[in-house]
């Protein structure tokens, strides 16, 4: 689905076609050609109407392209990434990349079809005509800083996820899967990384005004959402460190849980160990000295010595704070 919208005449409007005329920068046009998802006929538009390089049609038609800026004679083409964190059985962050076609009077965006930026502000561009009426470039800066700003959200759910395993782990009863849960964990923050790592580095090149078409007024609101994207990043390595402490912390408490484990069976074995000796002594079918009384009473006297030999030992394990 190709949506074409023109400005002209102080007003903002949808078109069918697309008038080659409008893409002479003397016309008084801003246009805005919208590409979801593409197909071969689109990749037509890319290369027959607007005459983009053969090598940025084809990473424009591709699945995926990582965050990235390169210039080309009479336009720049930008890849940044929408981010979305799915909850429910599969929780992750999926992102899906827009490739941006950025000329002196046109842009031209393509994408998949689930980018919420896109599809708001091509919703309000009828009813504001300064969408538009900015130019190409503002309007390039709404699409991304709308991005951008969509992010932290996204980080905020993924937290939350955190903070319930971080509960399980702390339980008294962590279940089974939480190492997986925590290594889960672990891959995506790595895949919010390597996206957000290269797109802070292509909204920098934009701040730094190293291209012509983007004035020193557009560099200084790129400049804004590099600050976001900063921090972004800042955000992502405290993830990562914290999930670091989150392992850290289930693998000690399964140690101490296990250390508590064998102390007690260690103890219980301190204990029947001398206790086996005398049961197994007074088992001997031989001639043994015999406590005072008759032969009934025998049986008592073993007992009550493993009852007080029993007693001994764990004052002493006590006493000692061992138990």
């Amino acid at each position: 689905m190709t949506t074409i919208l023109v400005h002209r005449n102080g007003r903002t409007e949808q078109a069918t076609s697309i008038d080659r005329a409008w893409l002479d920068p003397a016309s008084g046009v801003v246009l805005w050609v919208d590409i979801a998802p593409p197909s071969v006929p689109e990749s037509l538009i890319l290369s027959d109407t607007f005459g983009f390089h053969a090598l940025s049609v084809e990473d424009a038609m591709s699945v995926l392209q990582y965050p990235k800026v390169e210039p080309y004679d009479g336009y720049l083409y930008v890849v940044l990434h929408g981010l979305a964190f799915t909850k429910g059985d599969d929780e992750s962050f999926k992102t899906h990349d827009i490739d941006f076609f950025l000329g002196r009077n046109f842009l031209v965006t393509v994408h998949d079809g689930t980018s919420r930026s896109i599809a708001e502000i091509r919703e309000h561009c009828p009813r504001n005509k300064h969408i538009l009426g900015d130019g190409p470039v503002a309007l390039f800066h709404r699409i991304v800083d709308l991005m951008i700003d969509r992010y932290l959200p996204e980080v905020g759910e993924f937290e939350e996820w955190m903070d319930e395993i971080e509960t399980q782990v702390f339980s008294s009863r962590p279940p089974a899967e939480i190492v997986r849960d925590i290594l889960d964990l672990k891959r995506q923050v790595s895949a919010l990384r390597r996206i957000a790592i290269p797109q802070r580095d292509v909204i920098g090149r934009l701040a730094r005004r190293e291209f012509t078409d983007i004035s020193s007024e557009m560099a200084y609101r790129f400049r804004d959402v590099y600050d976001h994207i900063v921090r972004l990043n800042d955000e992502a390595m405290m993830l990562q460190d914290r999930i670091t402490g989150v392992l850290e912390a289930h693998l000690s408490n399964v140690s101490n849980r296990l250390n508590e484990v064998m102390k007690v069976l260690t103890v219980v074995s301190t204990i029947f160990m001398p206790l086996t000796l005398l049961s197994g002594i007074w088992g001997m079918n031989i001639g043994l000295p015999h406590f005072p009384g008759g032969p009934e009473v025998q049986f008592g006297w073993v007992i009550g010595i493993m009852v007080v030999l029993s007693g001994g030992m764990l004052t002493v394990l006590r006493v000692k704070r061992w138990i």
